[in-house]
């Protein structure tokens, strides 16, 4: 089956969890909320440097929200750009823009989506997020070194969400975004350090200001190196946005170029036979 992703070009912050990470904690006896953290104002900074994943959250009564935790392999991710929040992590991509006063109070105003079906749990959860973040939070981050960003709304339902440096802070800068299409097989190729290397054999796909592909594509080649944060399933061709960095000191064993994976344009089951 094809999917393709119906707002290629809506300026939604994606985020891009990998898919063999360990998440945080999901299970029932995950720590409740902590509502009496001690306080550390959230500043847009913060909040755009790193990624945020749904830890735990606790309606007015400190009663685990089930619903904003789908699966072992699925994580609400928050993320945020200047002027707009993102959501991941459930069956669709969501976001809308976002304002943080003076007192810390995040808004994240009306929520566009993408129009993806999926299993009830991952439906239930774009619900539930939805619902969670449509009234103003009250939010302070405590932690330095893995930050944890508390939300708690005006009715009382409190949520803790863990951060991690995005590729733009690790990295030094916002990087290039450009779309690769990611063949079903990868290739033997010839890594300096890695004898018997296969590589993603990948070629880069550009599209116009309508969001439709332009002819002909780039020329396919390896990539010696895996695109951080995506999963390569043989069997499988994928378009992907990616962000391309610069490392400034890469080690001696790794390419200067680093791609992150953003989001998947486009995932298509090929037969067996196919090249």
């Amino acid at each position: 089956m094809k999917i393709r992703a119906l707002m290629l070009l809506l300026p939604l912050v994606l985020v891009a969890c990998a898919p063999n990470a360990k998440a945080p904690s999901t299970s029932a006896d995950a720590p409740p909320a902590d509502r009496d953290a001690p306080p550390g104002r959230a500043d847009k900074t913060t909040l755009i440097n790193h990624r945020w994943a749904l830890e735990s959250a606790v309606d007015a009564q400190g009663k685990r929200i089930d619903a904003l935790f789908p699966g072992p392999k699925h994580t609400l991710t928050l993320s945020f750009e200047a002027d707009s929040a993102g959501v991941s992590g459930g069956c669709n991509q969501m976001g809308g823009a976002y304002t943080l006063d003076a007192q810390s109070q995040l808004a994240i105003g009306q929520m566009r989506s993408t129009m993806r079906a999926c299993e009830d749990a991952l439906m239930q959860a774009d619900q539930a997020i939805r619902t969670l973040l449509s009234t103003p939070q009250r939010s302070h981050v405590e932690g330095s070194a893995q930050p944890r960003l508390h939300l708690e709304s005006g009715s009382g339902e409190t949520s803790i969400w863990v951060g991690q440096p995005t590729a733009e802070a690790r990295y030094g800068g916002p990087g290039e975004t450009m779309f690769l299409e990611v063949a079903p097989k990868r290739i033997a190729c010839n890594h300096p350090m890695i004898p018997n290397h296969q590589c993603l054999h990948v070629r880069e796909i550009r599209y116009d200001a309508q969001g439709l592909k332009q002819s002909p594509p780039g020329e396919w080649q390896p990539l010696y190196e895996n695109i951080e944060g995506f999963e390569h399933r043989a069997g499988v061709r994928h378009v992907l946005r990616v962000k391309k960095f610069k490392r400034a000191a890469p080690p001696a064993d790794a390419s200067s170029i680093v791609y992150v994976f953003d989001m998947a344009v486009e995932t298509e089951q090929m037969p067996a036979d196919a090249k």
